[in-house]
């Protein structure tokens, strides 16, 4: 019996290594494989890692704090206008301000002021539409052709219908809105810089350009006085200086509360001003 047993054990002996290497290599693989996926799967989470690590850092980078707009509006804050003359103009400014706030506002004002709202109104129409050989001019100078047809549609309707301009019917019938220019918006135009800032006294700010600019408009405008033209509407210097005057004079009457409101807003009124000028003045060119 222990033979039989003997001689089946030794006949069997390979069938069993067999099997068990079998399962020793099934178990390998199974073993590798996990290892293996477990391999790829840590692989995958440090690249994943690494991805995420990067967008967290492409995303939080010190580029991303930087705000166009903040940007663009810290840059516009730094660059300050060419103001040599700033003691001057701050002076005149103030001065300026003491006439408006003493003499013009609670003496002339209102007094002025009783005229109605229409009245002056017509007044500034009139020397608005007196404009025209200045504004066609320099549309023509900066190739608005457009411009400059509906300025001379607007002359004729205003001094014909609007009985010498007293009255504004091209636009309030016609829809022709002006379009006005001068000799300083045709240099800036062309590129011409503002140059340094001016304050007049009475007059306001201005700069260097604008101001030359006016010079060349005064052989054009028919408010000033130019002895050699038959189309003036004044006799003599005085006059002109005169029309001047009271054409700005009543120009404040019909902005006062403007300018009330502006002198209770600005903490400091001359940079203000001046910066309001500056903007309005190349905004303007801008168009």
């Amino acid at each position: 019996m222990h033979i039989l047993l003997f001689l089946f054990l030794l006949v069997n002996l390979p069938l069993c290594a067999a099997v068990s290497d079998t399962n020793t290599t099934s178990i390998l693989p199974s073993v590798t494989t996990s290892e293996t996926n477990s391999s790829t799967s840590i692989s995958a989470s440090i690249e994943t890692e690494d991805e995420f690590g990067d967008s967290f850092d492409d995303g939080f980078s010190d580029d991303s704090f930087e705000d166009d707009e903040f940007s663009d509006e810290f840059e516009t804050q730094e660059k300050e206008i060419f103001d040599p003359l700033s003691g001057y103009n701050r002076v005149m400014t103030g001065f300026n301000d003491g006439l408006y706030g003493f003499i013009l506002e609670p003496v002339v004002f209102k007094g002025y002021n009783l005229l109605p709202h229409q009245v002056r109104l017509s007044v500034h129409n009139f020397f608005e539409n007196l404009y025209y050989p200045v504004s066609v001019v320099n549309n023509l100078l900066q190739l608005k052709f457009k411009s400059s047809g509906t300025e001379t549609l607007r002359f004729l309707t205003n001094s014909t219908v609007g009985v010498l301009g007293l009255f504004n019917p091209a636009e309030s019938w016609f829809g022709l809105k002006p379009h006005k220019e001068d000799f300083g918006q045709t240099m800036g135009y062309y590129g011409v810089g503002g140059g340094f800032h001016i304050v007049l006294p009475f007059f306001g700010p201005t700069n260097l350009r604008d101001l030359s600019g006016d010079l060349i408009d005064f052989y054009i405008n028919p408010i000033y006085y130019v002895e050699v033209r038959p189309f003036n509407l004044v006799q003599n210097t005085y006059q002109g200086w005169f029309a001047i005057g009271y054409k700005e004079f009543n120009k404040m009457s019909l902005y006062s509360e403007e300018y009330d409101n502006i002198r209770k807003d600005s903490l400091d009124l001359y940079p203000f001003l001046r910066d309001l000028y500056e903007q309005h003045r190349e905004k303007l060119i801008e168009e």
